[in-house]
């Protein structure tokens, strides 16, 4: 296979590529190459030249691709995916054209050629062999796609990833309808593919050599409120546990990222009431593989390793053991919905801001803002058995009521949430009616300071089906803008 440069496959990058990068999270994301083509751009444009490219990944991606090629005005839209606060300036600035989408659903748009044709995959492997054949590293997201569909392929060779990580990965894709047939994964454990991708030697341009960690970010620390979050959870688990509605050996778990999640997922392990279970979810956190070790979690599905340096050095010093506990999907299988549907999920995502009707916003700050994206929430959330949506009752040093009368953007309808939970308490959502939620959100969920303003709103919203007033929907929300506090809310009567 012919090694190469970073800086030669800038070259062969034209303004207006589709350029695809593996990986998902900064976990298997390539690390060289998205800085030379932001350099490119840089010189490109020094001197005058139109330079900039359209970029698919498999979710976002450390700040190697998207972050240096926004920094670079280098993205002419992103997709489906992001979590860089540089691309996020850039989307909300309308330099960046943003298109937001379930990760269940990239895969087969890219495989329907929607987006266009892909021009350049840039794939960080473990190993490649002359023959076309590709060890992926800590992701996998849609790199099987990818590589199908590219016309072309470059290949960052990271020699920190060793290569007995072959073995880690579960490659199965589907084919579009009607071709489609069921996926025949009965439980976490089951591996239906290969492990490897396959592709035909002759795209390859070349493979650029590295040696470089993931760019792993490093998460909030937990708190009073996330640790009662976290409690919170537990103790509805075992609640549910006891009414039956949750079988005494337990169901599978799909838990969201960040210091919340992480909470949570301590809290279960601190629980004796609970069982060992396993994780059919996107994304693996350092909080995961300590429970694998400590054997409170038995087996962990993902499309990625989304743990610290730290944490991957111990995976790979004891991968033996890991070996048999964990496996990485393509994005496609591990946040299919008809599996999480099937397996009974347990589903923990994070919410942004959620209203007295039980709908949730996770995308957007007052309606406007992005501020990641609705990765692949809404993939198990719509159909886990359990949707259970975590967030703190309150934002900058309680001037945001995080339970509002109406979302300012919703992602997750009413219909798609069964439970809320905040550090306030637990509201239980099935099985009633717009104003029996809406009291059970503003009474177990929301912050003392605003209990009293949020009843008011449903007194005056009392006509109709839903708790509903459109003179004072967003009426917190504008106070916030106005006066800086949500608290100073005047309700038009």
């Amino acid at each position: 296979m012919r090694e190469i440069g970073a800086d030669d496959v800038a070259d062969f990058v034209k303004n207006g590529h589709r350029v695809a990068f593996g990986g998902f999270t900064p976990a298997g994301s390539p690390k060289v190459i998205g800085p030379a083509i932001a350099k490119k751009a840089e010189a490109e444009h020094a001197v005058g030249n139109a330079f900039a490219i359209h970029v698919f990944a498999g979710a976002s991606t450390g700040d190697a691709v998207d972050g240096v090629l926004a920094r670079a005005k280098a993205v002419i839209s992103k997709t489906p995916y992001q979590a860089s606060g540089d691309m996020r300036n850039a989307a909300n600035a309308g330099e960046v054209k943003y298109w937001d989408m379930h990760i269940s659903h990239f895969a087969q748009q890219v495989k329907q050629r929607i987006l266009g044709e892909i021009d350049l995959a840039i794939i960080e492997a473990a190993d490649v062999s002359p023959g076309g054949e590709i060890i992926l590293t800590t992701a996998v997201g849609t790199a099987e796609i990818f590589c199908r569909y590219a016309k072309n392929i470059a290949i960052e060779l990271n020699e920190y990833h060793p290569k007995k990580i072959r073995g880690l990965h579960d490659i199965y894709e589907m084919e579009l309808a009607p071709n489609t047939k069921p996926i025949p994964l009965l439980t976490a454990r089951d591996r239906i593919g290969t492990d490897s991708i396959v592709v035909d030697p002759n795209k390859i341009l070349g493979v650029v050599r590295t040696n470089i960690p993931d760019q792993a970010r490093v998460l909030t620390e937990s708190d009073a409120d996330t640790d009662k979050i976290g409690e919170n959870v537990a103790k509805f688990l075992i609640d549910e546990m006891a009414s039956g509605r949750i079988p005494r050996k337990f169901l599978p778990v799909q838990s969201g990222v960040g210091s919340i999640a992480n909470s949570v997922l301590k809290a279960m392990s601190l629980c004796r009431e609970i069982p060992p279970y396993v994780m059919y979810s996107e994304v693996l956190q350092d909080s995961v593989i300590a429970a694998i070790k400590s054997g409170d979690v038995l087996f962990g599905s993902a499309t990625a390793l989304a743990v610290s340096n730290e944490c991957l050095d111990e995976i790979y010093g004891n991968y033996d053991f890991f070996r048999e506990r964990i496996v990485l999907r393509p994005e496609a299988i591990s946040n299919h919905p008809e599996i999480a549907l099937r397996l009974g999920l347990i589903s923990v995502n994070t919410a942004l801001e959620a209203d007295i009707c039980g709908n949730v916003n996770s995308t957007h700050a007052f309606g406007t803002k992005v501020v990641n994206g609705i990765g692949g929430a809404a993939d198990f959330a719509r159909n886990a058995q359990i949707s259970i949506f975590v967030c703190k009752s309150t934002a900058k040093d309680g001037k945001i009521s995080a339970i509002v009368p109406l979302c300012s953007h919703v992602d997750h309808t009413e219909h798609s949430v069964k439970v809320l939970i905040t550090e306030q308490g637990i509201a239980d959502l099935r099985g009633k009616d717009p104003r029996q939620r809406a009291r059970a959100i503003i009474d177990n969920c929301a912050h003392g300071d605003y209990r009293d303003m949020l009843t008011e709103y449903l007194r005056i919203a009392k006509e109709g089906h839903e708790p509903f007033s459109l003179r004072n929907a967003f009426g917190m929300h504008g106070a916030f803008l106005a006066e800086g506090d949500m608290r100073r809310v005047s309700w038009i009567r």
